[in-house]
């Protein structure tokens, strides 16, 4: 049987840096749809710091949250919602960090159905589920996002 550890094969790195280009870049592409939103949903945590980012390029000031538990270090579990949003989703910008396999995704598109979902990174099988992204990655890469990272020396891919 295939452990969520077996299933990633490669490791993404995202620094802060890239991280907020990338959010900005989702920016740039919220912006251009000429839609104004009343508000903006971080799934959390993961999507705090690029909601963030985005809040303060779109000029949006009301922020909240969903918090959803489905991540222990490469394990997803079943999303268990800790804490809802307070509307049905209509004028509502949703921003994660990323989608993957979709499990978070169901949980936020049933709580806010009309909700536009934004993500800065999609895997392949969570990518239906949300309208924009920035970067696809593949399913088998774990992102390693700045703030579960710490720089230290890492072994060539070839070995010695």
């Amino acid at each position: 049987m295939e452990t969520d550890h077996d299933r990633y094969k490669r490791n993404f790195p995202v620094s802060w840096d890239q991280l907020h280009r990338d959010a900005r870049a989702l920016a740039w592409r919220l912006h251009d749809m000429s839609t104004s939103w009343e508000k903006i949903v971080a799934v959390t945590r993961g999507g705090l710091v690029p909601a963030a980012v985005i809040a303060r390029e779109l000029s949006i000031h009301y922020i909240d949250t969903i918090c959803v538990a489905s991540y222990d270090w490469q394990q997803q579990g079943e999303a268990v919602i800790l804490k809802q949003a307070a509307s049905g989703g209509q004028g509502c910008l949703i921003i994660d960090d990323l989608v993957d396999t979709g499990a978070t995704a169901r949980v936020v598109r049933e709580m806010l159905p009309k909700a536009y979902f934004a993500t800065v990174y999609a895997k392949p099988a969570g990518k239906p589920l949300v309208d924009a992204y920035v970067t696809e990655v593949s399913q088998d890469t774990w992102i390693l996002f700045p703030w579960d990272a710490e720089n230290r020396f890492v072994a060539p891919i070839a070995g010695k």
